[in-house]
Parts: C-alpha cells; structure tokens; sequence
C-alpha cells in the first residue's frame, strides 16, 4: 500500500499515474524479505537447511514439547506446509515426533541434541553486521512485529 497522505514521502517525482514503488511500505518488506532469503541461503545450505526448516528449529527451541499447530501459529504455517518440514528434521536428527499419549491426535515435538546444538550455534549472527542497523537492531525488529499483528488483527482481506 502507498503512504498514508500525512506520511512523509520520498523526494522524488512520481511516474505517470502517481504511484512508485519505492513510496510502498508493503514492497520495502517484501524485498527486504528476498534480501534476507538470500543472505541466509549460503550459510543455511552449509548446514543443509532451508531458511523455513531454520526458523522452524529456531520455535522450537523456545519450548520442549510443543504441538504442530502450536508450532504452525508461531510460525503463520499451515500444517500441512509444516508436516513435511517436520518429518525432513526429523530424518535429519533434529527433533523427535512423537504422538501425545494423552490425546493421540496431536504430535507432539522435541529438538534433539542436534537440533539444539545448532540453533545454538546461531548460524544468523554472521548477518548482524550485514543488516547494518547497530542501536536501531530491536526498534526495527519490533515495528514489523507490531506491523504484522496490527494487518492480522485488523481483519484484512486474505486470500485463503
């Protein structure tokens, strides 16, 4: 979406029509998005991962014995996009699916000793100097959080 007309825009004269592409906020985090997919992809294929299987080792570090659709609402994945991320992790030594005694229809997930040596092994930190934001690192990173939940929570239009 273009600026709101209180918003202060770039200095540049817009193309015939009056939209730029450079004055949308939704296509700066869509690049910036590809920029990072490339960054990471060197150091993820070191390691034999996606960006999304990281990221998916990351979440579950955060909490032992969490459920795929816990997982898949950290994470704004379906399970059935999560599934086969899981069972690849699981083939690879990174986590452990189990079916929770409980109740048999939810999966419960646990990393591995593998699993939590290398999401401690912090692979994306080589980024840190990359991103170049120094001070402004945690400011940035919590405006697109609260970008996000303010589009989810507004009842946007989703292409489902």
């Amino acid at each position: 979406m273009p600026m709101s007309k209180t918003a202060k825009a770039p200095e540049t004269t817009p193309a015939k029509g009056g939209k730029k592409l450079s004055t949308f906020l939704c296509f700066a985090i869509y690049s910036a998005n590809l920029a990072f997919g490339r960054a990471y992809k060197p150091l993820l294929d070191k390691l034999g991962l996606t960006y999304t299987q990281y990221v998916t080792l990351v979440a579950l570090s955060e909490e032992d014995e969490q459920t795929v659709s816990m997982l898949g609402e950290k994470l704004f994945l379906e399970s059935n996009t999560l599934t086969p991320i899981l069972k690849k992790l699981e083939v690879d030594g990174y986590l452990q699916r189990r079916r929770d005694p409980a109740d048999e229809r939810q999966v419960r997930l646990t990393l591995t000793p593998a699993g939590r040596e290398l999401v401690d092994a912090d692979p994306g930190s080589a980024l840190l100097d990359a991103i170049g934001l120094g001070d402004e690192f945690e400011t940035v990173q919590q405006s697109v959080a609260r970008l996000r939940d303010n589009l989810l929570r507004s009842g946007a239009p989703r292409k489902e």
